[in-house]
């Protein structure tokens, strides 16, 4: 009896554990199907991977013409041998300078006659046109002074022409007018002689120096040449 009522329990227990390991399947089993699920879902959703051993090319939408060289294709092309500044040329002529002073052949210049303030002839000389008294008297050692250098900043140039060379001249300006109020000895026919420049309708001109100059060499030595 004892025997019957066990064999009936241990029937009873065995439906009972088929029947709950067929609705309750094991744990490892069930683990291993739900990450196989979840990885093929992860699988179908995810963008493939890279593939790492080829290279990757990118576009760009600005046009080729600005695109920047490689940096060593720019380092190479910054100077070459055959650059056009390795055979740029320069010039070398030399520029006149204002007081620079080319006498002309004899007989074929302009002819300029110096006095001094009693009308003695001091000296004859031939000159070009474009040529300046001042520079003409440094030229051939006339004692015309110049101390600016014909920067218009005193009247140690001061000469005293004839009323018919006078009126061929432009009008002086305003800064040699300011320095003429300055000068020893001021006439109506007065010019710095910096600012008289020769033309063909001067030749022949006379001009005569005044007895004295405001801040000339008192040391007697001659006026030099510039």
């Amino acid at each position: 009896m004892a025997s019957l009522i066990r064999t009936k329990l241990c029937s009873s227990a065995g439906g009972s554990m088929r029947s709950a390991s067929a609705h309750f399947p094991s744990y490892p089993a069930a683990i291993r199907s739900k990450s196989t699920s979840i990885l093929r879902r992860t699988q179908a959703t995810s963008p493939s991977p890279p593939n790492l051993g080829q290279r990757t090319v990118f576009t760009s939408s600005h046009p080729a013409h600005i695109a920047l060289p490689r940096t060593s294709s720019w380092r190479l092309a910054a100077w070459t041998p055959s650059s056009p500044l390795s055979s740029r040329s320069f010039s070398t002529t030399t520029a006149r300078l204002h007081n620079e002073i080319t006498r002309p052949e004899p007989g074929t210049g302009l002819k300029v006659h110096f006095k001094n303030s009693k009308g003695t002839l001091l000296k004859t000389i031939e000159a070009n046109p474009g040529d300046s008294i001042l520079d003409l008297a440094h030229e051939h050692d006339i004692d015309l002074e110049g101390a600016c250098e014909a920067s218009l900043a005193c009247s140690t140039c001061h000469v005293i022409l004839e009323p018919e060379v006078y009126d061929l001249l432009p009008e002086p300006e305003d800064e040699e007018n300011d320095m003429l109020d300055m000068a020893f000895g001021l006439t109506d026919t007065s010019r710095l002689g910096c600012q008289v420049i020769l033309k063909a309708e001067l030749d022949g001109m006379t001009v005569v120096l005044p007895s004295a100059t405001r801040n000339m060499f008192v040391d007697g030595a001659k006026p030099t040449k510039h």
